[in-house]
């Protein structure tokens, strides 16, 4: 553990150095955001771009469960770092790590199976419908790894590699960036081409921050035989990582209302109000850097009663 960043006694460049990396790789997932977009608006197809923005809320309410286990484990971990309870801190980061990856599964199942009223739900129409499926199949496909991605990005900041938790993040976006125009142009992919796309550039860095956990974490573990935690325990993620969702379904909710109510002006406002939402992720991805970037500090200084 960086025990440096923990115990400095300068508390605000503490919280720049935890802070400020996950600022940058926001950044980078609003590049790769506005990239993806550019290249499905390439296409010149209206209903492409539609189909391919209702996914938003998918992706959103998948983040939402990702933030469950995330940042309610990361909250717990922190605290748990601060009393220096080494043993249970790799029973929560196990449970949560699996317990994501089991939801994620159940999730696909759920998805596919009522793929055709979700598909109406959230604002498809016939002529949308081919390329917002295209698009949904696959999400649905790579649900768990998608969810997986919110688990060690944040358990590694709560250990204090701020570093090695963007260094995953931008790998994924910069995979995804060029995948991109390789399969939505090249291979001809269209929506199903993004959807792959997206779903890889999560995979890599799920990968990569396994492979950190594994070879310089000191206190996560990955351990499925030491996953069974307390309930009080459960009852903390929880109680952290559900109003944390509850902000997320709701935007999820928020843009399934937009869209059932632009239908009737045709997909063109739908795909226009897509690409206008991703723009407005500007100054939210910069503010929800700063403000999880210090989740780690506090928690942990509670946790030591400091």
């Amino acid at each position: 553990m960086e025990n440096n960043i923990f115990n400095g006694q300068n508390v605000a460049k503490s919280y720049i150095k935890l802070s400020l990396p996950l600022v940058l790789s926001m950044v980078i997932t609003l590049i790769y955001n506005l990239a993806d977009t550019y290249f499905i608006a390439q296409t010149n197809n209206t209903n492409l771009v539609a189909g391919v923005s209702l996914g938003a809320p998918i992706f959103t309410l998948l983040m939402a469960i990702g933030n469950i286990f995330g940042q309610g484990g990361t909250s717990l971990i922190s605290r748990l770092l601060g009393q220096n309870d080494q043993q249970n801190i790799e029973k929560v980061s196990s449970f949560c790590f699996y317990m994501s990856i089991i939801v994620g599964i159940a999730m696909t199942v759920i998805m596919l199976i009522f793929r055709v009223p979700l598909l109406y739900l959230i604002g498809a129409s016939s002529d949308t419908f081919q390329y917002a499926s295209a698009y949904y199949i696959f999400l649905a496909i790579g649900s768990f790894v998608i969810i997986l991605s919110y688990i060690h990005s944040n358990f590694l900041r709560a250990e204090g590699m701020s570093k090695e938790s963007m260094s995953g993040t931008v790998l994924g976006s910069i995979v995804n960036i060029i995948l991109d125009p390789i399969l939505i142009s090249f291979f001809n992919l269209g929506a199903s081409g993004a959807a792959i796309a997206s779903v890889i550039g999560y995979l890599c860095p799920d990968i990569f921050f396994m492979v950190v956990v594994l070879k310089r974490s000191q206190v996560l573990s990955m351990n499925m035989r030491i996953m069974r935690i307390s309930f009080e325990h459960v009852r903390q993620i929880f109680g952290i990582g559900i109003p944390a969702a509850i902000v997320n379904v709701m935007q999820s909710v928020s843009a399934v209302l937009v869209n059932q109510f632009l239908l009737s002006y045709g997909n063109d406002k739908i795909a226009a109000m897509g690409i206008a939402l991703k723009i407005s992720m500007i100054a939210l991805l910069l503010l929800t850097g700063y403000a999880f970037g210090g989740q780690p500090l506090f928690g942990y200084y509670y946790g030591s009663k400091d």
